[in-house]
């Protein structure tokens, strides 16, 4: 009976111990004031090295107009591609234009039905790691640090 109750007061014991830990080694890391110019060093790398990757630059997904536009660029450039025979690149000009798709499951109806089944397969494994892409983008942009 001892024995269980000795091991749940060591368990919370330690726990509370770990939380302390987390908090403490928190507060130091946000009261370096190298803190923030760090944090903003790694998202303007992280943006840089998005742009050599040679993935499209997003648009303002606030601006209606932006996102058109790009829209309408991606889907042209992957039709060129896959009139090309380049079915990866088309794979991703394609996924980013449904990313910013306000219809996307229309919009995958329609090329389900257009695109050769193969690249309609690689289009589907590759739209969750773009669409996770736009959100980091998307969070990145944001410029507001805790």
């Amino acid at each position: 009976m001892y024995s269980g109750r000795t091991s749940a007061i060591a368990a919370g014991l330690c726990g509370a111990l770990f939380v302390g830990y987390c908090i403490y080694f928190d507060r130091k890391r946000r009261s370096d004031p190298s803190f923030r110019s760090r944090l903003r060093e790694r998202r303007k790398q992280q943006k840089m090295d998005q742009e050599r990757a040679g993935l499209p630059k997003l648009p303002d997904l606030k601006d209606a107009e932006a996102v058109q536009k790009f829209f309408l660029e991606e889907i042209q450039l992957g039709e060129e591609l896959l009139a090309q025979g380049e079915f990866e690149a088309c794979v991703d000009h394609l996924s980013s234009a449904i990313s910013v798709c306000g219809q996307p499951q229309q919009l995958l109806q329609v090329l389900q039905q257009t695109l050769p089944p193969p690249v309609f397969q690689m289009l589907l494994t590759r739209l969750p790691a773009v669409s996770q892409r736009i959100v980091s983008a998307q969070s990145l942009s944001e410029e507001d640090i805790e």
